[in-house]
């Protein structure tokens, strides 16, 4: 970052707040996979408010603020914008502090106890935020997230072919997630996307938020960077989720939960292939660092939910499972063995 981007950013935030440059400080930035930083602005009292740069030629922060607004004033916990320059790309926002939900897990029943409080939030969302005013997350746009897979994680990466089946499986995929009720999705509810502030959980992050599935967003917290839950707990999760949709009506009781169960593991498989692919994409035309050591923990994810799905004995499913087993896998793990320490 410039150093003339910093004091242009540092001045209006300081503006923003009825001073000068001198009278406040900014910490160090802290960034994330996209292009956008975050900066900790301390205040003459004490207080303190975060500042995101996002450059406009390579973020579009409107989104972000629209759905702060609507979302905020639905009663969700979301930062509070506190003031925008879209043009340049500054936003001040509310600090919501340190602590990205995954610093908590310390142990299994405290993990286990704050991704139901979690899901609960999901609830939330899926319950007061409506979806209409989304982009929609329709066949075309889950075609593009998949094709990510092939692109990047094995040609671009691997020097490797799809399998036959992967035509087959890739309409499979797209037709259980357009089977599910449509409803806001944040798109990335990870733990590191939700805040513990003032002993409440905040969303962060949610410019990507679409009109989609009723499954992704649990998908994504449940098959996170994380954690690797069991199936059984992984089962018991969707099964609480499952039940709280029918008592508010996100879902009607022609769903039963065996079918429920496998749209998610449908939707897990999904979201692992399209974040295989988004890694080495980080990787390798955004020069990223530290994503493909990641690589193993999604193909965990992605073995976990195929394994479930190949029990319905569809002929494209097993293969591909095969596939992944039998060559995707050491395929991933000798390039990553060869790679420089």
């Amino acid at each position: 970052m410039s150093s003339y981007r910093i004091n242009a950013l540092t001045t209006w935030a300081a503006q923003q707040n009825g001073l000068i440059k001198a009278d406040i400080s900014l910490s160090s930035a802290v960034g994330d996979a996209s292009f956008r930083r975050y900066f900790r602005l301390t205040l003459p009292d004490g207080t303190t408010q975060m500042v995101m740069d996002a450059p406009p030629e390579q973020e579009d922060s409107q989104p972000f603020v629209a759905i702060a607004k609507r979302w905020r004033s639905a009663g969700l916990p979301v930062p509070k914008v506190h003031a925008t320059n879209l043009a340049e790309g500054f936003l001040l926002l509310e600090d919501l502090g340190n602590t990205p939900l995954q610093r908590l897990f310390s142990d299994d029943a405290t993990t286990q106890t704050y991704h139901a409080q979690a899901l609960t939030l999901i609830a939330e969302l899926q319950n007061r935020a409506n979806p209409d005013s989304l982009p929609a997350y329709d066949a075309a746009l889950l075609g593009r997230e998949l094709d990510l897979f092939p692109e990047w994680c094995l040609s671009a990466w691997l020097t490797l072919s799809p399998p036959e089946s992967w035509q087959a499986i890739r309409e499979q995929l797209i037709q259980h997630a357009l089977a599910q009720p449509v409803v806001t999705v944040h798109r990335d509810y990870d733990a590191m996307n939700l805040m513990m502030h003032d002993q409440r959980l905040f969303m962060i992050d949610f410019q990507d938020a679409v009109a989609g599935p009723l499954s992704y967003d649990v998908i994504s917290l449940l098959r996170g960077r994380y954690c690797r839950f069991s199936s059984e707990k992984f089962a018991d999760f969707v099964e609480t989720f499952y039940h709280q949709a029918l008592r508010d009506g996100r879902l009607t009781s022609s769903v039963d939960f065996a079918t429920f169960l496998s749209q998610c593991h449908a939707m897990a498989a999904q979201r692992s292939l399209k974040v295989l692919g988004i890694f080495c994409r980080l990787t390798l035309r955004d020069q990223k660092s530290g994503y493909l050591e990641r690589l193993p923990h999604f193909l965990d994810h992605l073995e976990d939910s195929l394994s479930a799905l190949s029990f319905s004995n569809v002929p494209e499913k097993v293969a591909f499972a095969e596939w992944v087993k039998l060559t995707l896998r050491p395929a991933i793990m000798k390039r990553l063995a060869e790679m420089p320490s």
